[in-house]
């Protein structure tokens, strides 16, 4: 898995052939190679150092700690967790996934080891952890991209275990990937009206006779259309989604994602390799979808987003959940800490003292 460094989750996303899987279509995502020798590298560095603003960086810096000392009012479904036990397996009171014994096994590496977990309708949960925890692999399971070695998860009380991804997405359930899954060669329009589910046109015998399909047809360009707005993507409408920044496509993915109108989205390390410019739109239209009542889950390694946006953490560590909890339980817990930190390396209690 891209970012957690774990086996078996580098799995293509939704029929993108293989040429826009590796090499020139993901060219705006991630390198396709190392440079040939130290000096480029250095270059190519130093390039990507000054691409970023040092200004926008510290702006970005600024919000995200206003955001943290003045919280904005929580949603209702995040008051109903207010009663909710932080510790792992914590029932809660109208949960929209429920995963019981998931486990994910590489041969002799468990890369996945969940016990008991349960997501909150209506909130934004987060699931954080050092690399290679287990999160990535955890949602190829229950999004359908990948096969448990047991366990069983159900969403909206329906058993959905083993499922196909395509048959999930259908349900209401949908993710987005850490390497944006958009189709290059194809306009901003094309990549949002493909995620539309349900289309008569897309069927052989209907598709030769257009008229059964072309009101339709319409009406899912109207909603395309009308989502580019409000991700403030109207303007690149016509435009090839290889021309779009790293950026640009997470904000792309999450609004094709929403063609499905789904209940439930899964959004994996949305800000990674996000210009510090982006990352606040990102943020408010995570929690705009979870205002209108879209469940939101999403792994992401900035702690300081995740203390910003989150109603309820999950702590991932070695493949098993170590601690839940709201925001203030997570930043006191000793398990956090250790699993990230290491307990040898724990900060001095008094500021005087030098580490050793």
């Amino acid at each position: 898995m891209p970012g957690d460094d774990e086996p078996g989750s580098q799995i293509p996303g939704d029929g993108m052939p293989a040429d826009q899987v590796s090499g020139e279509g993901m060219s705006g995502d991630v390198e396709s190679s190392a440079p040939a020798n130290p000096e480029s590298a250095a270059s190519a560095a130093a390039a990507e150092s000054a691409a970023i603003d040092p200004r926008l960086a510290e702006e970005r810096e600024e919000v995200l700690h206003a955001q943290q000392e003045h919280p904005a009012p929580t949603s209702p479904a995040a008051r109903a967790l207010a009663d909710v036990p932080a510790q792992p397996g914590a029932r809660k009171p109208d949960p929209i996934l429920v995963a019981q014994n998931v486990s994910r096994r590489f041969g002799g590496l468990t890369a996945v080891n969940v016990d008991y977990l349960e997501v909150q309708r209506g909130t934004i949960t987060a699931l954080i952890g050092p690399n290679g925890a287990g999160k990535s692999t955890f949602f190829n399971l229950v999004s359908g991209f990948d096969k448990p070695s047991s366990g069983s998860w159900k969403f909206n009380g329906r058993d959905i275990s083993g499922q196909s991804a395509y048959r999930i997405s259908r349900l209401g359930m949908v993710r987005t990937f850490q390497l944006t899954k958009a189709l290059t060669r194809m306009t901003a329009l094309q990549n949002m009206m493909l995620g539309a589910t349900g289309q008569t046109g897309e069927h052989f015998l209907p598709a030769l006779f257009r008229p059964a399909w072309k009101r339709q047809d319409q009406q899912i360009e109207a909603r395309a259309d009308a989502l580019l707005e409000r991700f403030n993507l109207a303007h690149m409408r016509d435009q090839f989604a290889g021309t779009m920044s790293g950026g640009q496509r997470k904000l792309l993915e999450m609004a094709r994602a929403m063609m499905v109108e789904p209940e439930l989205i899964m959004l994996d390390e949305p800000m990674a390799g996000v210009n510090p410019a982006l990352t606040q739109s990102l943020l408010g239209h995570i929690q705009a979808l979870r205002d209108e009542g879209t469940t939101i889950v999403l792994v992401e390694h900035d702690m300081d987003v995740i203390m910003s946006i989150s109603d309820w953490i999950v702590c991932f560590a070695e493949g098993a959940v170590i601690a839940e909890g709201r925001p203030d339980d997570i930043r006191s817990n000793e398990a956090v800490v250790d699993a990230y930190l290491g307990a040898r390396r724990a900060l001095p209690k008094n500021d005087g003292e030098q580490s050793g």
